[in-house]
């Protein structure tokens, strides 16, 4: 049976792969309850591993550094006592081709919005590459999801990304919605996380 991370790790890793976000975001990144949530974060705030900070109108959670080694030493015990490192360092292996197809993918499409640049790309072309990135993280998120449910949903989210990107082509690389983008580099910040790596 895959594993179910604790409550608490969960809204510090949610901090970690959103980069800042609001309670609300946090707390629906793995379906918690919004109160349940907020009062981890404010646990997480009083030992110095999260903080909070309001820009422009808007809050939101951001990691310390020393909430950074700690999550990612939860995480790593989490995987020894799992015994799915092994899977992890893998996956991750795995995943680094794809992640550069997915980066190349998206930045010859956004030069390719801008006009800069000598090659051309269409969106056809572009939505084929991801809808390929798409299948591939599938398979990795399934070999991941059989040790550790909580990396499950990101092959759901990209396929959908990938879908709505046909009729709006903001879905590939926008900043204010699940895009390709977003969801890719989630993906990844995920993976280096659960390994203590650096990108």
């Amino acid at each position: 049976m895959s594993h179910r991370t604790p409550t608490d790790i969960l809204v510090l890793h949610a901090v970690r792969i959103l980069g800042y976000a609001e309670t609300a975001r946090i707390a629906a990144r793995f379906a918690l309850p919004a109160g349940l949530a907020a009062e981890h974060l404010l646990d997480a705030e009083a030992r110095g591993w999260v903080t909070h900070t309001d820009f422009a109108g808007d809050g939101g959670w951001s990691l310390t550094e020393t909430g950074k080694v700690h999550g990612e030493r939860l995480l790593a015990a989490e995987l020894d006592r799992c015994g799915t490192r092994a899977v992890v360092v893998q996956v991750h292996q795995d995943f680094l081709p794809h992640n550069v197809a997915v980066a190349d993918a998206c930045t010859a499409w956004q030069l390719a919005e801008m006009g800069l640049g000598e090659a051309t790309v269409t969106l056809d072309e572009t939505i084929t590459r991801l809808a390929t990135a798409a299948h591939d993280l599938g398979e990795l998120e399934a070999r991941l999801v059989a040790g550790m449910d909580r990396f499950a949903g990101y092959h759901h989210r990209f396929a959908g990304a990938v879908e709505r990107a046909g009729t709006d082509p903001g879905w590939i690389t926008a900043t204010d919605r699940d895009s390709c983008h977003r969801v890719w580099f989630e993906f990844h910040e995920d993976l280096v996380a659960s390994l203590g790596l650096a990108r």
